[in-house]
């Protein structure tokens, strides 16, 4: 690891801690409650896949004629990342995307998808501000996929890179699946779509995908300082962005416990 990016998951680190800290995950502690938590965080789910393919847009050849782009290790890490986050196994062994995989949890314990598969359906990408606001979901949600698509729009592939690594699907910390798994013993209710997509993330950005957006991030910021700037600055305004959709999750928890 270059000194580069260790300077970077420094600065970046006490952000991490407190996020990892948030009071969201102890109010997970129901069926109603991981409920509420998918209908708001299927949403970054979704950003996450449109984050992915913009930086293989960058960084491979997707028009006509073919011809090489970039660097062809970089090449080769971003389509690994985008063949297993676009077509993963399901735990039966059939092909589909982290996205399918999570609507299947969330309808599994009774989460209607309509509402979400019809905007991911219907969106487009120069009206996205106004097709977020028919949408029935938390202001903060909106926010946070708002932040992501405005990245996009600037398509600075390193700050995408560091966006992709370090704001994303690893910020959900190993005791969820334990909360989840307590809440399916208490309820008799099953979540096991919903572990397994948690179990799966997991084992892949440690094992497969985590490393190779680090070394992309690597050979995209080079010895160039002011990239390294960059990726640190978005770094840590994403780790922002993820505390206030989780602030935005939790208030809508806290509400239907006062109502209930």
């Amino acid at each position: 690891m270059t000194r580069e990016l260790n300077k970077l998951k420094l600065d970046i680190e006490p952000y991490r801690v407190e996020l990892l800290a948030h009071p969201l995950y102890t109010k997970l502690n129901t069926l109603e409650a991981i409920q509420l938590f998918m209908q708001q965080h299927i949403y970054a789910v979704w950003d996450f896949m449109s984050l992915l393919k913009a930086l293989q847009i960058n960084l491979t050849s997707v028009e006509l004629p073919w011809k090489p782009v970039g660097s062809s290790s970089t090449r080769r890490l971003i389509n690994e990342i985008v063949w297993g986050e676009e077509s993963d196994l399901d735990k039966n062994g059939n092909p589909a995307s982290h996205f399918e995989l999570y609507l299947k949890s969330m309808e599994q314990i009774g989460v209607d998808t309509t509402e979400v598969r019809s905007f991911v359906e219907t969106c487009s990408f120069g009206t996205l501000s106004s097709d977020l606001d028919k949408v029935a979901i938390s202001d903060n949600t909106k926010d946070f996929v708002r932040f992501t698509f405005q990245k996009i729009k600037e398509n600075k592939p390193h700050e995408l890179a560091a966006l992709f690594t370090f704001g994303r699907e690893d910020l959900i910390p190993d005791m969820f699946i334990e909360i989840v798994k307590t809440v399916e013993k208490q309820t008799g209710a099953s979540i096991s779509e919903l572990i397994y997509y948690l179990e799966r993330h997991i084992e892949v950005d440690g094992g497969e995908h985590g490393p190779m957006a680090l070394q992309m991030i690597q050979e995209l910021c080079g010895n160039d300082e002011q990239k390294w700037q960059e990726a640190t600055q978005v770094s840590i305004e994403a780790l922002k962005m993820r505390m206030h959709l989780w602030d935005g999750v939790l208030k809508e928890i806290e509400s239907v416990s006062v109502l209930n």
